[in-house]
């Protein structure tokens, strides 16, 4: 709603357009040009920036997941970071693959699709050199892979999309599947060319040899959560108010977990000689005073302390101290 103007500003405004110092072509043509904007029906743009800001989280966390594991799978410094989350057509995508590459189609189940993984072939050739005992390197001139070269490769691209769970887990609980690898481009063709997708796109540092990885994620499999990709419903979600209910249900639970807990009655060193040799009936002497109080964990925490008993008839331990520094571990 615009401000409401004054009588003498009213009385200045008529005053103005009368002398020709406002034009009144002007300011309509003005008020029309900011209600105007470009609208493409080529490219509607079905991805909102709150929805490529959460790929963009959700892939952050994915690269680091991946970068662990591939250093610790190859044993070399592997570095996978995030540089960009854009929306654009299949065909753009598909027309910017040049071949071979390395072309993964996943099933993202539960959501009707598939997405791809797309390898560039420098960093595919590294790791394949690297799983076969090279350095990582790279070859010099690009070919074609050999049915073994692409068997270790669907081994490595298996284990990277189980790594998809936990970044998506807030969103949704995936499960995805490999279907298939393509080395060509064109026969990839997993929607409609005009359709809409949001491209990942992640830099790969393997060695000395970098590379790119995308993603390729279509609208129309994400849309049937896409309101769910947005920051604004994580934050809801956190913000609800707990409600009485809500509140005792969770104390129920509590109260119900089962939790170990143990009394230490003392502790010894002996030698392995002298436990083999143990019969029914020898001592063994501890650390502890017959009239100390014991150690009482819960899991692995010193929280107790208590006297040893009996209480009808059954061995006890009578509390009689809380530890109420939690953070003191047994140990």
């Amino acid at each position: 709603m615009g401000d409401i103007l004054s009588q003498s500003e009213i009385d200045d405004l008529l005053k103005a357009l009368n002398t020709g110092e406002i034009d009144v072509q002007q300011m309509q043509t003005t008020t029309q040009e900011r209600k105007i904007r470009n609208h493409d029906f080529r490219r509607p743009s079905k991805f909102a920036k709150d929805h490529l800001k959460t790929l963009h989280i959700i892939h952050e966390n994915y690269a680091r997941l991946v970068t662990n594991f591939l250093s610790g799978y190859l044993r070399t410094l592997v570095q996978v970071e995030v540089i960009s989350v854009e929306p654009l057509s299949y065909h753009e995508f598909n027309n910017s693959i040049s071949n071979p590459v390395i072309l993964a189609v996943v099933d993202f189940s539960p959501l009707t699709g598939s997405i791809i993984l797309e390898i560039a072939p420098n960093i595919a050739y590294a790791l394949i050199d690297r799983i076969l005992g090279g350095k990582g390197t790279s070859i010099e001139r690009i070919r074609g892979f050999t049915e073994v070269e692409l068997a270790i490769i669907e081994r490595i691209v298996i284990q990277i999309l189980n790594l998809m769970r936990e970044p998506w887990e807030n969103v949704i609980a995936i499960r995805p599947r490999l279907e298939k690898i393509e080395t060509n481009a064109q026969f990839a063709q997993i929607i409609s060319p005009n359709e809409i997708v949001a491209l990942v796109t992640l830099s790969a540092k393997v060695g000395e040899v970098e590379g790119m990885i995308n993603i390729c994620i279509p609208h129309m499999v994400v849309e049937p959560i896409a309101s769910k990709l947005s920051t604004r419903f994580w934050f809801s979600t956190a913000e609800i108010e707990r409600t009485k209910e809500s509140k005792e249900s969770i104390e129920r639970k509590i109260q119900n977990t089962r939790v170990p807990v143990k009394a230490i009655l003392g502790r010894t060193t002996i030698t392995v000689s002298d436990l083999v040799d143990l019969l029914p009936g020898d001592v063994i002497s501890l650390d502890s005073h017959v009239s100390g109080d014991l150690e009482i964990l819960v899991g692995d925490l010193l929280k107790f302390y208590g006297k040893p008993g009996v209480k009808k008839n059954k061995v006890s331990v009578k509390i009689t101290d809380v530890v109420r520094k939690e953070e003191e571990e047994y140990g």
